[in-house]
């Protein structure tokens, strides 16, 4: 006994806009949930402008670098020859294993991967890097 059926397989373009919308709102959630932290800390370092306006507080590591390529880790002053050592030190003592760097915009950018190899060996969990957020222009008034 043979059975027939009447459906047929529907062949059609398929609508490319369900995958379109799902790929802007995982790239909405990567943007906004990037690692941007500012942190108050020495003077002499000129911060890279982002366009993030939120503001988390945080107290672990910091670690700044002047546009003279001067360390200051938790603001004391260091080398880079006694840094992993004393982020190693850092490390085993914070229960957050989160170091953020605040480097100044002039620094290059060779110095910024070196200290991010470094506080990686030396076991720290997760490098952020400090921005500061970028003025509004204002309009002058006629």
């Amino acid at each position: 006994m043979t059975l027939q059926t009447h459906c047929k397989i529907a062949e059609g373009r398929i609508d490319p806009a369900p995958m379109v919308d799902i790929v802007f709102l995982l790239l909405i959630f990567l943007v906004l949930s990037s690692p941007f932290v500012l942190q108050p800390g020495i003077g002499m370092v000129e911060l890279p402008m982002a366009k993030r306006q939120d503001v988390q507080s945080f107290q672990g590591m910091v670690l700044t670098v002047t546009r003279d390529n001067l360390l200051f880790f938790n603001n004391q002053a260091t080398t880079m020859e006694s840094l992993t050592r004393e982020l190693q030190s850092a490390a085993r003592q914070s229960r957050s294993q989160e170091l953020i760097i605040q480097i100044d915009r002039q620094v290059s950018h060779g110095m910024l991967v070196q200290l991010m190899s470094v506080a990686l060996d030396a076991g720290i969990a997760a490098v952020n890097i400090a921005t500061r957020p970028e003025l509004p222009t204002t309009i002058a008034p006629r």
